[in-house]
């Protein structure tokens, strides 16, 4: 193999390599950033560095799908920037993130986007992309869109059915959005929960004393997660578009995501670390910090078995990733909400620790809900972009080395399928021979004929002269509309049609 002297090489020698098709005793050889070959007794240009991985296994970075660094969120700014978030990740395996651009209310999507590259560039440790919210629409929105996905490297679109009168979209809205990120081969990314239901339940909550953040466990309860849930669906399969549910958190909602998938829709979903977990009776701790250090939304459900009921849906492929939903804030932030729980701003940890205690679970801010949990898979290197960048727990990677990653719309994993599925729902006319019988001549557009045609109705007129409202055709005097049709013998009728109505009407 000819190398050039300039070049950064690694060679990982003796571990166990987990890949998503197969597990393999090997070593690995990495040049420039790129893995260039992977098997036993490789023969490699000297001057690389080796690392002892026997007895490990080595694995592909992660990918955390859903962070909130330096964001403004519920009147608060989440503690961690591009930086110290993305030194987390990288400490933690995850080698590359994708974090939000979330625009205010008629405020430009362009405008948030450039806004997070702006601040990301300089600081990110480790690659990063974006997701783009849509919390509004308007022809200005969908041309942003358009221009997001074929100029920026943009192919997801966050939008929320909760957050009401900040960030929530209606469902025509949703049904537009849907339809644009299909037409540029985008992936709408959607937060499911009923928002009006939840503000009804949050005012109620408070009339009754209810202030603190057990508030957002009974002003939320999962059935208005799972009936956003299949809300989102519907709307996505009229607009015959791939959905990417995050946040996935309650039983209910998963067996809604799960009998879509058996229906064959394009659904993917994605929960939390917290969910699979964690549950939700931190909200009903005495200390009021250790509380509304969990608040997150959706809330951490109170059934103690939904944490394995999610994980189960992991490992049978119903949800398909696990993401941290990082937006951590100090409990000195959290306190905005101290006399309100609608005010405490939502948001956990969980970055760093996702790999390591996800794999601990599901295979053997100032707050870590996760503290004390012994976990047996530790990150103990590694590598980004072809430089070891953590190793024997010192972090060696400066700020502003990581890139931005433009994404390529029509993502085939996900569009494949799509196409596949239209092209077996795609609704065909019936092919039979045309009607030559005749057709009935229509005397007033827009006014329904008599059925017969012998039958003329008249102008029905009370005796003060003002017609009838109702538009009757009876009359208690004059001719009738049924004169002649034969008199029927009268009988006694001791019982409505139908039966007596006395069950719950």
């Amino acid at each position: 193999m000819h190398a050039s002297a300039s070049a950064l090489r690694t060679l990982i020698k003796g571990g166990r390599v987990v890949n998503d098709d197969c597990t393999q005793e090997a070593d690995v050889y990495i040049e420039n950033g790129v893995v260039q070959l992977v098997g036993r007794e490789l023969m490699i240009p000297g001057g690389a560095k080796v690392i002892d991985a026997t007895g490990k296994l080595v694995m592909p970075g992660g990918i955390d799908t859903s962070t909130h660094f330096q964001e403004t969120f519920m009147n608060a700014t989440s503690v961690d920037d591009y930086y110290h978030g993305t030194k987390a990740a990288l400490v933690g395996g995850t080698t590359t993130i994708i974090g939000y651009a979330l625009p205010d209310k008629e405020n430009s999507l362009l405008e948030a986007f450039k806004k997070c590259r702006d601040l990301a560039d300089p600081k990110v440790c480790c690659d990063y992309c974006l997701h783009v919210g849509v919390t509004w629409w308007g022809p200005q929105v969908q041309l942003e869109m358009e221009e997001l996905v074929k100029e920026h490297g943009v192919n997801s679109f966050q939008a929320y059915m909760t957050y009401k009168d900040q960030y929530m979209l209606r469902d025509n809205e949703l049904y537009q959005v849907f339809r644009t990120c299909k037409s540029l081969g985008a992936i709408p990314c959607v937060h499911a929960e009923n928002g009006e239901l939840v503000a009804e339940g949050a005012k109620e909550a408070l009339e009754l004393g209810i202030t603190g953040p057990e508030g957002l466990d009974i002003s939320r309860p999962e059935e208005l997660e799972a009936e956003a849930t299949h809300r989102a669906i519907t709307i996505a399969n009229r607009t015959h578009c791939p959905l990417y549910l995050v946040n996935v958190s309650s039983k209910s909602a998963g067996d809604v995501i799960a009998s879509a998938k058996m229906q064959g829709k394009i659904i993917y979903g994605e929960t939390t670390l917290a969910h699979t977990t964690l549950n939700g009776s931190s909200y009903y701790h005495p200390d009021w910090s250790h509380a509304a250090a969990h608040v997150t939304a959706p809330p951490l459900r109170l059934d103690a078995s939904t944490p394995n009921y999610l994980m189960s849906l992991l490992a049978n492929d119903t949800i398909n990733v696990v993401a941290s939903d990082h937006r951590p804030f100090t409990i000195k932030q959290k306190a905005i909400g101290k006399e309100d729980f609608t005010k405490i701003p939502h948001g956990v940890t969980g970055v760093q620790d996702r790999m390591t205690v996800i794999w601990e679970k599901g295979v053997g801010g100032d707050v870590n809900l996760h503290e004390n949990v012994r976990c047996h898979g530790v990150p103990l290197v590694t590598i980004s972009r072809g430089r070891v960048v953590y190793e024997d727990g010192i972090f060696t990677c400066a700020e502003g080395t990581g890139k931005f990653c433009p994404l390529r719309p029509f993502s085939e994993f996900v569009y494949k399928k799509l196409i596949q599925r239209e092209k077996n729902l795609t609704a065909k006319p019936v092919d039979r021979a045309p009607y030559v019988g005749d057709v009935a001549v229509v005397l007033n557009v827009g006014k329904e004929t008599p059925a017969h045609p012998d039958v003329q109705f008249r102008s029905v007129t009370r005796h003060s002269g003002v017609r009838d409202l109702h538009e009757s055709s009876f009359s208690l005097s004059g001719s009738q509309v049924d004169d002649h049709l034969p008199k029927r013998p009268v009988s006694r009728v001791l019982a409505p049609p139908g039966g007596h109505s006395n069950g719950i009407w």
